[in-house]
């Protein structure tokens, strides 16, 4: 079952102050969605979803070189979807909001979730 949409409705009463806002808002929304359609930078979202990860962690999760996950890493940062910590010559990378483990647990339901 599909659940009662919160997209906004168009009318008469729509102000193009209102329009504006939708404006700003999609394109931000683009921005993000950008940001996440890859398919290395979607894979580290859904592992950082699960809790904190090391660089080799990822790495090892991914079974990828340490570059490719560094470059994917540098985006979501660049994006302010992850941050990094360092704990001596490790460097840790989480989630910087809820926004993307939202996004994983939609796209999950959608595509990887079986009955």
């Amino acid at each position: 079952m599909i659940p009662e949409s919160r997209l906004p409705v168009f009318d008469e009463n729509t102000t193009s102050e209102d329009m504006d806002r939708m404006v700003k808002n999609a394109e931000r929304a683009c921005s993000f969605l950008k940001s996440i359609a890859h398919e290395g930078r979607m894979m580290i979202l859904c592992h950082l979803a699960t809790g904190e990860k090391t660089v080799t962690e990822l790495e090892d999760l991914l079974s990828a070189r340490q570059a490719a996950v560094s470059q994917q890493l540098g985006r979501l940062r660049m994006e302010g979807l992850v941050v990094p910590r360092r704990e001596g010559k490790t460097i840790y990378y989480s989630l910087t909001d809820e926004r993307p483990k939202q996004i994983m647990s939609v796209v999950y339901d959608l595509f990887c979730k079986t009955d």
